[in-house]
């Protein structure tokens, strides 16, 4: 996966992250944390028909460019680039996206495993309000806490999961196995996740933004904000308000009248 010094340079300044980055587990961390906190995670472009693509290519004019965001295969495979452009080992994996319901879904969510001189750290910059903002070693009961997010692994035979902690209480979020994925196998759940009549995002409009101290997600037409003092929620009113959501709370901008399938107003 070629990606250029060129490029580079514009997807740091799109983070607003300095060099030199040296390979370590600490600037790692420092990428990780500052792709979260600057691109969102978001999937409009498919509630405004267009298709995803994972080209390398596209989605550098996209993220980095034109300051847009996307979901786990456009950040993931963007963040596999810098990486090994960078100078570090990577394997993308696949995950199972754990179901309220308990239902068993499709492989559709990316990660990606980094191998270090400490050992293998799970890396995950699409995975939007509830994901990782920094690496996890793959170990199992490791945690990492960052500001108010905190995760573990836990590992059972071939299978890990990553779990969330809300208020005390751990939440699966998906399980995945080490073998390998390739493009090919990114693609077919790429065309799925982004076209599917099932796939909640082709259902729903969302949007989510993590820092430190401050989550921020947009789900059709509520807009939650979770801070250290608590939780705040606030109702999209009309299809000009959800532009200036967008732009405000996510630095997304569109023309003015821009329409999407979801929500309904």
């Amino acid at each position: 996966m070629v990606f250029e010094s060129l490029e580079l340079d514009a997807y740091l300044q799109r983070i607003r992250l300095a060099a030199p980055l040296p390979v370590s587990i600490e600037s790692l961390a420092s990428i990780t944390e500052a792709h979260a906190a600057s691109i969102p995670f978001e999937n409009l472009d498919i509630l405004l028909g267009l298709p995803i693509s994972l080209d390398l290519e596209a989605l550098v004019r996209k993220l980095i460019h034109n300051r847009r965001g996307g979901y786990c295969f456009e950040h993931n495979t963007l963040m596999r680039a810098v990486l090994e452009c960078l100078g570090y080992q990577v394997t993308g994996l696949g995950a199972r996206v754990v179901s309220e319901s308990g239902a068993v879904r499709p492989r559709t969510h990316m990660l990606l495993l980094v191998e270090l001189p400490a050992g293998h750290y799970v890396v995950d910059v699409g995975f939007g309000g509830d994901g990782l903002l920094h690496p996890i070693a793959l170990q199992h009961d490791e945690s990492v806490r960052v500001g108010m997010s905190h995760h573990r692994l836990r590992n059972e035979g071939s299978l890990w999961m990553l779990q969330v902690e809300h208020d005390g209480r751990w939440t699966d979020l998906y399980s995945f196995d080490l073998a390998p994925q390739w493009l090919p196998d990114y693609e077919v759940a790429n065309h799925f996740t982004s076209t599917h009549p099932s796939s909640p995002f082709v259902a729903n409009l969302t949007a989510q933004l993590v820092r430190r101290q401050r989550h921020v997600v947009l789900r059709n037409r509520t807009l939650t904000v979770r801070e250290p003092g608590g939780l705040t929620t606030q109702t999209v009113r009309d299809p000009a308000h959800l532009l200036a959501v967008l732009e405000g709370e996510f630095g997304l901008a569109f023309p003015p009248g821009s329409r999407f399938r979801r929500p309904e107003f």
